[in-house]
């Protein structure tokens, strides 16, 4: 078996096929439900084989935190992908239930914490399926080797309340929404139990789903098309959404087209809708 060296954040599924007995390669199940969806339980009973659970809620974010999916520490984030049996060498191929979805989440976290070898899988397990590869039955609690995994924690990518409040009012950058229209134009309520609707001042809305064309990230060309319509500019992008989930969906989409200091926003609308009254 031979080492893998990644040179793009987006990988199809015969790319992973053709690897998945590579030496060094770890694949990661990301998946978190929808906030916005009904269907709230863990309804899929397979997975791509010897996948492990890369499990958001619990593992790596403050747990402690007043508002969820938040950053975790460098300590926590580097014990959480140790126990995952991730080492420095490892080449990390995420990929979530919902095709694009929580799966950027889990693969922004590992360029947050200084790990380049990280993709996501295009269409995650939905276009697997539909390319009838082999699936295995899910297994709980894989036993692993400890991994030598060291977080180096890249203070860019992050932006934080403090940081919102001064961006906000800053022409230098764009803010960019990703959650729906409506919920960006407040015709619909909030998912979330008593979170307001309403805005970042001066954000820009791109709903992460502009992105997609079904369950796989668009194209280059139509990605740039998307990012064209709400700005000219290709850095000191600021991403946000609700709850710091699908923002990292719009981050990867630049990513892939070679835009420069991005960042997401934490918190998100959960976070600044919470803190800012509405005036």
């Amino acid at each position: 078996m031979s080492k893998l060296e990644l040179e793009t954040s987006v990988v199809s599924t015969t790319w992973l096929y053709n690897n998945l007995d590579a030496e060094n390669i770890i694949i990661l199940n990301a998946t978190i439900p929808k906030v916005t969806s009904e269907d709230r339980e863990d309804s899929e009973v397979f997975q791509i084989s010897n996948t492990r659970f890369f499990d958001i809620k619990n593992k790596f974010s403050d747990v402690d935190g007043e508002f969820p999916s938040t950053f975790p520490s460098s300590e926590q984030f580097e014990t959480s992908a140790q126990e995952l049996g991730i080492n420095s060498d490892s080449v990390i191929i995420v990929y979530d239930e919902k095709g694009i979805y929580s799966s950027a989440r889990a693969w922004y976290l590992f360029k947050a914490f200084g790990h380049k070898q990280v993709a996501v899988l295009n269409g995650g397990l939905p276009a697997w399926k539909d390319e009838k590869f082999p699936l295995e039955k899910k297994q709980n609690n894989i036993k692993v080797a400890t991994g030598n995994f060291q977080a180096k924690l890249q203070a860019r990518y992050m932006v934080f309340f403090e940081d919102i409040l001064k961006i906000q009012d800053d022409s230098n950058y764009t803010i960019i929404d990703a959650r729906s229209s409506d919920r960006f134009q407040s015709l619909t309520p909030e998912p979330r139990a008593g979170l307001r609707s309403g805005t970042i001042p001066n954000s820009k809305n791109l709903p992460f789903t502009t992105l997609l064309q079904g369950q796989k990230l668009l194209p280059k060309t139509y990605l740039e098309k998307a990012f064209k319509e709400v700005t000219d500019k290709n850095e000191k992008l600021v991403f946000s959404c609700g709850s710091g989930i699908t923002a990292c969906v719009l981050a990867l989409g630049a990513n892939v087209l070679g835009y420069k200091n991005t960042a997401v926003y934490d918190g998100s609308w959960t976070e600044y809708g919470s803190l800012v009254k509405k005036s």
